[in-house]
């Protein structure tokens, strides 16, 4: 139901995905970037996708795109009801899934093919398959080009989430990209001490 008309299972759905629209990655903002600049769970969720697309496309021809695609679209829904949960948030793994998870169901359980796309998302969460653990490092590299982003852009010091990716990314050609990513970042000379 939106606004106490009876709407059809799609468009009901999609009044809750545009909620991600205005829902700011907390991460950026705990750590200073403004507001009206901070990148949305859903510009996150659309990196993602593109950033799998291209990347499984060059180089992983070995898995299945269409399911990387379906997962990488998919991933963040949680965070319609739960939020974007930090580390910083204080609320450990089993309650943030269960937080997520009480959303997904919610949510996409409105479609005729809900239980799927449901099974799908768990299938992202438990990381079940080559295509969900794909993902799951796209997710922290773009994290790392997003940080680039603001590095440039906002002059701030993000090194974290270089770090907090660097320990997530197994394959190969992932750990290529963010070090170039890494040596991409601006120089962060100390300040010269006035003459004497």
């Amino acid at each position: 139901m939106v606004r106490g008309k009876k709407t059809s299972p799609l468009v009901a759905v999609y009044y809750e995905l545009v909620r991600l629209k205005q829902l700011c990655r907390r991460g950026w903002l705990r750590r200073g970037i403004p507001k009206e600049r901070c990148e949305s769970v859903a510009e996150h969720s659309f990196g993602v996708a593109l950033l799998a697309y291209l990347v499984a496309e060059e180089h992983f021809p070995e898995l299945d795109l269409s399911k990387v695609l379906r997962l990488a679209l998919l991933h963040d829904l949680g965070e319609i009801d739960a939020g974007d949960l930090t580390p910083a948030d204080n609320v450990g793994p089993r309650e943030k899934h269960r937080r997520e998870r009480q959303s997904v169901v919610r949510v996409l359980g409105q479609m005729p093919q809900g239980a799927q796309y449901i099974a799908l998302w768990e299938e992202y969460e438990r990381q079940e398959s080559p295509e969900a653990r794909f993902v799951r490092q796209i997710d922290r590299l773009e994290m790392a080009l997003q940080a680039s982003a603001y590095e440039h852009r906002e002059a701030v010091d993000l090194a974290e989430f270089y770090a907090s990716a660097a320990s997530s990314l197994t394959a190969a050609p992932l750990r290529r990209l963010l070090a170039e990513l890494e040596d991409l970042r601006p120089s962060r000379e100390a300040p010269s001490c006035p003459p004497a």
